[in-house]
């Protein structure tokens, strides 16, 4: 008899060992009720509670998972310790409106840590979900105030606005929400090809501008370089027929001033034989005769009128020449 009650002392000691042990991991706690009533919560590491009078207090968690057919559903879990590492929760793809009445099925990840595990367990029955129904509705809500243009653009201003709202809103579920992506944004398969044929046209709109404006560049340098040689041609045509007309004015003025010369030295050599004026329209008047008559063509040779008094004058200077020898 004092064997059967020995053994079932220690029995005893060990169902009340094992249930009132209690090893709580790093990063996770435990609340522990005492006869129904929050007591403390329990710090990672070895603890110990009264059993029957104490319990760890189980909440419901939310857990999504994936089937063998790749489809994903949700199932609910009794779990008694708490993780206070970061958590992301991928919400299932849903479907909202824009402000244009577009249907676009959105898929979003939460970014969310307990901070406070009393609130977590007391203020919400099942905060995975309660955190996913508050995201959906709020998403919904951003969604609507913009056309399907802005939503597909305005991810980030979507993030940042979608993160303040559920922050503020699961504060006092002691909850922080770090943050919020949106992963893909998806129209309907109509709008996507009209979107498609839209950046295409855009895209050879854009095309063809660059390549108008390619040819209108071309042109415009072609034109500039034909203007521009064309005036340094016409500049050196000036400079050319400036040369040449100076060098015919020198020319000229070498000759003049030569025949100035040559036309002083006969004055001087005849000032004293008679009248140098006669003479030299004398030979002016030959010299003429003879560029006339002196062409390749030039067959016929004929008498001026005024041959006679020309004739005279050459007989006139030969006698002042032969009279001053």
């Amino acid at each position: 008899m004092m064997i059967t009650f020995f053994i079932f002392l220690i029995a005893l000691a060990i169902v009340f060992v094992s249930k009132g042990v209690i090893i709580v991991q790093q990063a996770e706690v435990v609340i522990v009720e005492r006869l129904g009533k929050f007591d403390r919560i329990l710090q990672s590491g070895f603890n110990f509670i009264i059993p029957v009078i104490e319990a760890p207090r189980a909440i419901d968690w939310k857990i999504t998972q994936k089937g063998f057919d790749g489809s994903t559903y949700s199932i609910i879990q009794k779990k008694t310790k708490i993780d206070l590492r970061e958590a992301v929760y991928d919400f299932p793809r849903q479907n909202v409106i824009t402000k244009d009445n577009v249907s676009i099925s959105i898929n979003a990840l939460l970014y969310f840590q307990i901070v406070d595990p009393k609130s977590a367990v007391y203020e919400i029955q099942n905060l995975p979900e309660a955190i996913e129904k508050l995201t959906q509705t709020n998403l919904r809500n951003l969604v609507g105030q913009l056309d399907l243009d802005e939503s597909l653009v305005s991810r980030d201003k979507i993030n940042h606005e979608l993160r303040a709202i559920l922050d503020d809103a699961t504060n006092k579920w002691g909850v922080k929400v770090n943050r919020v992506e949106l992963q893909d944004i998806i129209p309907p398969h109509d709008i996507q090809s009209a979107m498609e044929k839209q950046m295409k046209a855009e895209r050879d709109r854009r095309a063809a501008i660059l390549e108008a404006e390619g040819l209108k560049k071309s042109a415009v340098l072609k034109a500039e370089g034909e203007k521009e040689a064309a005036i340094n041609r016409a500049e050196g045509d000036k400079q050319a027929n400036i040369l040449r007309a100076e060098g015919v004015a020198q020319a000229r003025i070498l000759e003049a001033d030569g025949e100035k010369e040559a036309i002083h030295r006969i004055i001087g050599a005849l000032a004293d034989k008679g009248q140098p004026d006669k003479y030299l329209i004398a030979m002016k008047y030959l010299e003429t005769m003879k560029s006339i008559t002196s062409g390749k063509d030039n067959k016929v040779v004929y008498m001026p009128y005024e041959a006679t008094g020309i004739l005279s004058s050459v007989d006139g200077i030969k006698q002042m020449l032969d009279s001053g020898k």
